[in-house]
């Protein structure tokens, strides 16, 4: 790229000129600082620009500081568009939809917990199924499975998996509205029917945390949080289910770029303008995918919740295990923002980014409304994770958004070769952090290398005033997909 065509805006923003490349209809604008510039990929920066040629972008097209290349938009992409001349994309939402991030609080302490660390990660590992095609304890009728899609957590709640309480601590309350179930394959329905309850493979995990650091005591209070407290993350979406969805639409969408002749600078870009037939179609598919995602993590949560029980032999209320909050991170969405001092209703795509909205929100549970929406961003096994809160400015910058992890460096296939002859678990071991998974190479291609360094993206987000750091989580137990 011409050095001309990429200026820094500030100390944590660079701007792709609208000139970069024919077509450009928007500025890009790449949220990095100094450090992580150096590792910006010269295919995800063309990936953001291509995004900007897009009928009816508004604003900019922007990317987050865990950018990296993907399908179409770059992960850790966010775009808005117009409802009116503004088109949906599949490859701005991703293969794995909703996939997200739920936080659980406890009362448990740090030394109370490493005594019993193996056994809590064996008991975890056993009780929910991890891996490529791995088949959870739920067996769903094709009736279950379509009240599942039209309801998402709500599903699972009145299944007994969890409490009514969970919901409000949901973003959308666990479901969205307009799923429509007629609009899903066979061949997805089949690939959901085992798999809910199930962690998956990849970058998934389940992982046993403490708090080791906090940022702002009024914050963390409010959220629950305190020194040395245990926490768990969970981190998955909505499996084979939700690939299925895309993989069926992407076709689609194909079709339709020829149909309403869409001139797209790549193919993966495909598209349909919003009001399209094609377009609704994939909204409410979308959504029954995005629903089952958050049933499957309300399934996990609470089979955790039970082998904490089992290992600590202490009564739910004595254990204090309860949901903080689960953020979607790979969804298309309807919101209200205000462009250029009006208000408009948007279709904002967010593909590896998170949803930050300010204090106030009408969209947050009322018990968040006076600090912010919380912000759960996941690192890699062997560093840290960290909460944040949303905040004004990324409402007015973002349209809402802030970054969802560390974001790789190092494809998997790199990672593999790369640790050729280690043993990662050992590794991790001596680091104080007991790791089970899948496979050997799952954790090989996860292995903290493959990553950003996560402090160095939350910098730029919290620096940026997109989003605030409230608290830095350490990991003590992983279970990998």
């Amino acid at each position: 790229m011409a050095p001309d065509k990429l200026r820094r805006i500030d100390e944590t923003k660079l701007e792709i000129s609208e000139d970069y490349k024919p077509g450009m209809r928007v500025n890009g604008i790449i949220y990095v600082d100094d450090i992580l510039e150096k590792e910006l990929e010269n295919q995800s920066i063309e990936q953001v620009a291509n995004v900007a040629t897009l009928p009816g972008i508004i604003g900019a097209s922007l990317a987050m500081p865990d950018i990296h290349t993907g399908y179409g938009f770059a992960i850790g992409g966010v775009a808005a568009f117009d409802l009116k001349d503004g088109i949906i994309s599949p490859g701005g939402v991703g293969y794995d939809i909703n996939c997200g991030v739920r936080l659980l609080r406890s009362n448990l302490k740090r030394e109370e917990v490493l005594p019993r660390i193996k056994d809590l990660v064996g008991v975890i590992y056993n009780e929910i199924p991890s891996g490529v095609g791995s088949k959870g304890k739920i067996r769903l009728g094709p009736d279950d499975e379509r009240k599942l899609l039209l309801k998402g957590a709500r599903w699972a709640v009145e299944q007994g998996f969890g409490d009514v309480s969970d919901l409000e601590r949901t973003e959308s309350g666990g479901c969205i509205e307009g799923a429509d179930p007629s609009l899903i394959s066979n061949k997805a329905f089949e690939r959901g029917r085992a798999q809910q309850g199930t962690l998956g493979s990849g970058n998934h995990f389940l992982e046993i945390q403490y708090v080791d650091e906090i940022y702002d005591e009024k914050a963390a209070n409010s959220l629950g949080l305190f020194k040395d407290q245990i926490t768990v993350m969970i981190h998955t979406g909505s499996r084979g289910f939700g690939h299925q969805v895309c993989t069926d639409f992407l076709e689609v969408m194909e079709q339709a770029v020829g149909k309403y002749r869409i001139e797209l600078p790549d193919k993966e870009l495909a598209c349909a303008p919003f009001n399209s037939p094609e377009a609704q179609d994939y909204l409410a598919a979308m959504r029954a995918a995005a629903n089952y995602a958050w049933a499957n993590r309300q399934c996990i949560m609470h089979w955790t919740k039970e082998a904490f029980l089992r290992i600590f032999i202490a009564t739910p209320k004595a254990l204090g295990m309860s949901l903080i909050y689960d953020v979607a991170h790979n969804i298309a969405k309807i919101e209200e923002h205000t462009v250029n001092e009006k208000k408009m209703k948007l279709i904002v795509h967010r593909k590896g980014a998170t949803r930050a909205f300010p204090p106030g929100h009408l969209e947050l549970p009322e018990i968040y409304r006076p600090i912010g929406q919380p912000v759960l961003i996941p690192g890699d096994m062997g560093r840290a994770s960290f909460v944040l809160l949303g905040t004004e400015k990324a409402m007015k910058e973002t349209f809402g958004s802030t970054c969802h992890g560390a974001g790789r460096v190092m494809s998997r296939h790199q990672a593999i070769r790369q640790a050729k002859g280690r043993a990662i678990w050992r590794e991790m071991e001596d680091k104080g952090i007991i790791v089970r998974s899948a496979g050997r190479e799952t954790l090989a291609e996860e292995m903290s290398e493959a990553y950003k360094d996560i402090s160095n993206v939350v910098d730029v987000v919290h620096n940026a005033g997109i989003s605030k750091k409230v608290a830095r989580l350490r990991p003590l137990g992983v279970i990998k997909g």
